[in-house]
């Protein structure tokens, strides 16, 4: 049996942190982990800009709360839960993804947790565990699955190279370029023909 393993952000919605960026005209939130690679740094990071410019909790929910999936997002997902579990595996928080995850159909989210203080303050975060996507993968592996995994950015390339089949979808063009070893699509039309010939083949 298969499981498909995905990223969140820039597979089926928009990156987070850059609508916030968008909404509140600080350009230094636009930076994701498709252009840092070291996660705890870009975080580091995001928090010290919040602290800075004395932004809560709230303000990112309330951007969130406008988001949409990407165009194309939900039928496609609807389409691949038809045909094999799917677990959306993400760098992101719970306190980031409820509005989200209703307009996706709730599917399986793991992710970790924000730190947050009585004034709403986000002061710091906690990993589900350290290597979380790779691990997912190691896990549902060790259960005989076969995972096919799908990201763009540098913190999804473990968990990709983890499992049987990984897909970058969309990746900017430094992440193609430092691992061309992986197959890339650009749009869910190609990464549907990929998973209808793996579901045959594995």
């Amino acid at each position: 049996m298969h499981i498909v393993c995905s990223d969140l952000e820039g597979v089926f919605v928009p990156e987070i942190w850059i609508n916030v960026a968008e909404k509140t005209g600080i350009d230094e939130l636009k930076l994701t982990t498709r252009d840092i690679s070291d996660y705890d740094v870009l975080m580091k990071k995001r928090l010290d800009i919040l602290k800075q410019n004395n932004l809560k909790l709230k303000d990112i929910q309330d951007v969130i709360h406008e988001m949409e999936p990407l165009p194309g997002a939900l039928g496609f997902l609807n389409w691949l839960r038809s045909q094999t579990q799917v677990i959306v595996v993400s760098d992101t928080y719970v306190q980031f993804t409820g509005p989200l995850m209703k307009k996706l159909g709730y599917p399986t989210l793991f992710c970790h947790t924000l730190e947050v203080s009585e004034n709403n303050s986000v002061t710091g975060y906690k990993l589900r565990q350290k290597e979380g996507k790779k691990k997912t993968v190691q896990a549902l592996k060790s259960l005989k699955y076969n995972i096919i995994a799908m990201g763009d950015s540098y913190n999804d390339i473990d968990m990709l190279r983890e499992a049987d089949m990984g897909i970058l979808f969309c990746p900017p063009q430094n992440v193609m370029d430092e691992f061309p070893e992986l197959p890339v699509t650009t749009d869910y039309g190609q990464v549907r023909q990929i998973l209808e010939k793996a579901f045959l083949s594995m």
